[in-house]
């Protein structure tokens, strides 16, 4: 294992690429097919000056370094400038070396498009762990934090680690360009952060649009960055109008400040507002599992301190402290032709992702990785992917567990079994974790009612046949709930059974003489109750449907032919509005049957913090209703409704109880939350007992 540390220079006469003459040129360093490196965006200079350094782990090398120019395009592909090559076996070890390389591409072998200006320096990995024992010693004098941020910067990929975070909250446009027949516009807005990409949603027929969405951006350079944005009318089954483009230079804000700014659009008419802050973060870190652990005792303890109840109303958004410990992997599904796989680890939880490396030739990885994470929602749901590396194509799935934050057991080491990726079913091979959450109860409870953190990386909506069965067959089965529950009440009224219609009138005369509006809470309460002693007294006889399970085991069919082959223009515009329109149908009966599931299994104690939630929420309103008139209550709601936007002009609506009923799962996501059994034979004792020798 050796470690090159790489100084990336300058460019030296590079390609122009765009029309005045100059390029917007980044590199990429790229070893055996992966990205290890990318340096920052250096603009409208044919002579870039980045003064950047990597860090990268070699375990052979026979595989040459690539390197890569691209000239950034604003919005659109980015211009490939020339590429080369630097042989490690040509370096020798342990002495700085400057090298000069010049830039190819093989369509236009004579064209001359510029050098790339190296420092690098090659030495055995045993001798940078003594550098790295040194360096640590001295950081010790700081912080816990502080200590884990730097070592980790020189440990790992620039790639994988970020320095801070750019919240950006798009408030509305004002006057941008017409751009329909009708005078209007349909629009949108894109924002570009590095690799980092964003959409807005669409706002019909308006040329002031109010959007009030937040996006989150991770910050990877120091100084700062530029962000790219441009504004886009919706145009159905055309190419999309574009409207117009500013952009932020963050290396001009102060950070930990939230900055209004009114951004006029260049190449068009109008301007954005945005609140743009700059934070900055340590929050999720990745070190070895020799390196840094939990268990550390002081370190605890300062964690512990900074959740406890005497800090609920510091820093309301750090509702608490993840740790994923990813041990290793037994058993994975061999995805070469070998008969082998080339395994990594993907870790998310909401918009965070970091990878582990990659072990080749192996179907029992050894990882050995830690990855710590701020918790902003303590309903959010750790996802745990494996993939087979491929130098030639895109990653190969080999299996995936998602597990809500509060399912967790504090330090326990479980095998998990891997499942497909629609989570509906094992696949094979199992992966062994050890988590630890730590959260502050009040924060939760707080940000339970805020509007819930929209991801933004996701796999766009595609129409599926069993998944719009599965999700008409949903609804079907809430709306015979309401049916069957209105012909019950009808079968009173027609005294099918006498006892019960007699208690039923008896019932209904006596809650009609005694109304009170507390009442309503209280009979939640009593629900609640009910569900809670039926669950703690083992009489609890809840099944997952077995419509839905048999629905969630069907695969959804992939579809992977190229549009550029598809057949006449005109037929494949009416054939996206059809799909467009059944995709829209497929979701709304999702959310419809969501929403019904949501409230079932709140009372069903699914997520017993929740429930817990809406009991104490309950309890609160039924005392208030009690003692408060109703006409006090009203009024105070009335003066909040119409003062809340005179208080906080940019305040984002939401709706408390839809913000709950966002956190309790629908009855598709318990099945996929729902941790499967581990086979036997994956288990260590059955193995010695099968393998004495």
């Amino acid at each position: 294992m050796y470690q090159l540390d790489i100084t990336l220079r300058r460019g030296q006469n590079l390609a122009a690429r765009d029309r005045g003459g100059t390029s917007d040129p980044y590199v990429k360093f790229k070893l055996g097919g992966k990205e290890v490196f990318r340096s920052k965006t250096i603009h409208k200079n044919l002579n870039p000056v980045w003064e950047e350094k990597a860090y990268i782990l070699i375990d052979n090398l026979r595989e040459p370094l690539y390197i890569k120019v691209f000239d950034y395009d604003f919005g659109l592909q980015d211009d490939f400038i020339g590429s080369a090559f630097l042989d490690l076996t040509s370096l020798e070890l342990n002495r700085q070396t400057d090298v000069t390389l010049r830039l190819k591409d093989p369509r236009y072998p004579d064209h001359d498009l510029g050098s790339i200006l190296l420092s690098v320096l090659l030495a055995p990995r045993e001798e940078q762990r003594e550098v790295t024992m040194l360096m640590r010693k001295s950081w010790k004098r700081s912080s816990k934090f502080q200590t884990q941020s730097l070592r980790l910067s020189d440990l790992h990929r620039k790639s994988q680690l970020w320095r801070g975070i750019v919240s950006v909250t798009l408030i509305e446009g004002r006057e941008l360009k017409a751009m329909d027949a009708n005078g209007l516009s349909d629009p949108y807005v894109k924002f570009r952060l590095g690799h980092q990409k964003y959409k807005s949603k669409i706002v019909p027929k308006t040329l002031n649009p109010q959007w009030r969405e937040q996006f989150d951006f991770h910050l990877y350079e120091e100084r700062g960055g530029i962000i790219d944005i441009t504004v886009w009318d919706k145009d159905a089954g055309k190419k999309d109008d574009f409207i117009g483009r500013c952009q932020v230079d963050l290396s001009t804000l102060s950070r930990e400040q939230t900055h209004k700014l009114e951004m006029p659009l260049e190449e068009g008419e109008g301007c954005l507002v945005l609140l743009v802050t700059l934070t900055a973060s340590a929050a999720v870190t990745i070190s070895d599992l020799s390196v840094n652990s939990l268990e550390d005792q002081k370190e605890r303890e300062e964690i512990l301190k900074r959740y406890s109840p005497m800090m609920m109303f510091h820093n309301m958004k750090d509702v608490g402290f993840l740790q994923v410990k990813v041990i290793r992997a037994e058993a994975l599904m061999a995805a070469d032709v070998t008969g082998k796989s080339d395994p990594f680890c993907v870790v998310e939880l909401n918009n965070d992702r970091l990878l582990t490396h990659t072990v080749y030739k192996n179907l029992n990885p050894e990882w050995n990785k830690i990855f710590t994470f701020n918790i902003k929602d303590i309903h959010s749901v750790l996802e745990v992917t494996v993939y087979d590396e491929d130098r030639d194509r895109s990653a190969d799935f080999l299996g995936k567990v998602a597990i809500p934050l509060l399912s967790i057991q504090n330090g326990e080491q479980k095998a998990y079994v891997l499942k497909n990726k629609q989570l509906t079913g094992p696949t094979k091979g199992v992966i062994y974790l050890e988590i630890d959450v730590i959260f502050n109860a009040v924060k939760a409870s707080i940000q339970t009612l805020m509007p819930k953190e929209q991801k933004y990386i996701e796999e766009e909506d595609r129409l599926s046949k069993q998944l719009l069965l599965r999700n008409f067959i949903r609804m079907k089965r809430c709306i015979m709930v309401l049916i069957n529950a209105a012909y019950y009440i009808s079968s009173c009224f027609d005294w099918d059974s006498p006892p019960r219609s007699l208690a039923a009138f008896l019932l209904f005369l006596f809650v009609v003489w005694n109304f009170e509006l507390y009442m309503i809470p209280l009979a939640l309460l009593l629900l609640l109750a009910w569900n809670y002693f039926l669950i703690v007294s083992g009489k609890d006889n809840r099944q997952h449907d077995t419509v839905v399970e048999d629905m969630l085991e069907d695969e959804e069919e992939e579809d992977d032919r190229d549009d550029k082959d598809s057949e006449k223009k005109g037929f494949m515009n009416r054939l996206y509005a059809i799909q467009e329109v059944c995709v829209s149908v497929q979701n709304i009966l999702d959310e419809v049957a969501s929403f019904g599931e949501r409230i079932k299994n709140t009372f069903n104690w699914t997520v017993p913090f929740l429930s817990w939630l809406a009991i104490v929420a309950l309890s609160v309103f039924t005392i208030i209703l009690y003692f408060i008139p109703l006409r006090y209550i009203v009024l105070v709601w009335g003066i909040n409704k119409f003062t809340k936007k005179l208080r906080s002009p940019y305040a984002i609506d939401n709706n408390e109880l839809l913000d709950f009923l966002s956190r309790v799962p629908s009855d598709v996501q318990v099945v996929q939350y729902h941790e499967l059994k581990q086979d036997s034979s994956h288990s260590p004792s059955k193995r010695k007992k099968n393998n004495p020798g």
